[in-house]
């Protein structure tokens, strides 16, 4: 049987604190250890620490860039992705992704988990965006207790599929 290769979007800042540095940073390497392929915005912050999480398990990276240069990548981005469509790359980092992952992040992080809610990919949350509709709680983002637990409920909902 032939091997089902996973894609595993992580969204977030970028600009952060050690603390949610951290959580990107372990949440990368549970992906890499999981042997999936870890998508992101590609630039600092959120993406970097994820990055290098996975990086340091051996995993691959891939980071879908807004501007028009590849050296403009974290240090950690295996394959970067060129676009030159700023923000509107976050469309992309969605539909490349199985599963998104979002921690902390803001406005730029809410557009993705718009993006990932509407076209149906599943989104766990870790210290992010909470939302609500006409008053009443939205449960769609699900919510995670740590990085291993945001990543094997990623996993299991692609498998799910």
């Amino acid at each position: 049987m032939e091997d089902k290769l996973i894609f595993i979007g992580v969204i977030g800042g970028s600009e952060v604190n050690a603390q949610v540095a951290n959580i990107a940073e372990e949440v990368g390497r549970e992906i890499a250890r999981k042997g999936a392929i870890l998508v992101c915005g590609g630039m600092g912050g959120v993406m970097e620490a994820a990055c290098k999480g996975a990086s340091d398990e051996g995993g691959l990276t891939i980071g879908i860039l807004p501007g028009d240069s590849r050296k403009a990548a974290n240090r950690y981005v295996k394959i970067p992705i060129v676009t030159g469509i700023g923000y509107a790359r976050n469309v992309a980092v969605v539909k490349t992704s199985q599963a998104v992952i979002a921690i902390d992040g803001s406005y730029g992080t809410l557009t993705e988990i718009g993006y990932a809610l509407q076209a149906k990919i599943p989104v766990i949350g870790l210290d992010t965006w909470a939302l609500s509709i006409d008053g009443q709680k939205d449960t769609n983002i699900i919510r995670a207790k740590g990085a291993k637990d945001a990543v094997d409920k990623a996993m299991a909902l692609v498998n799910k599929k």
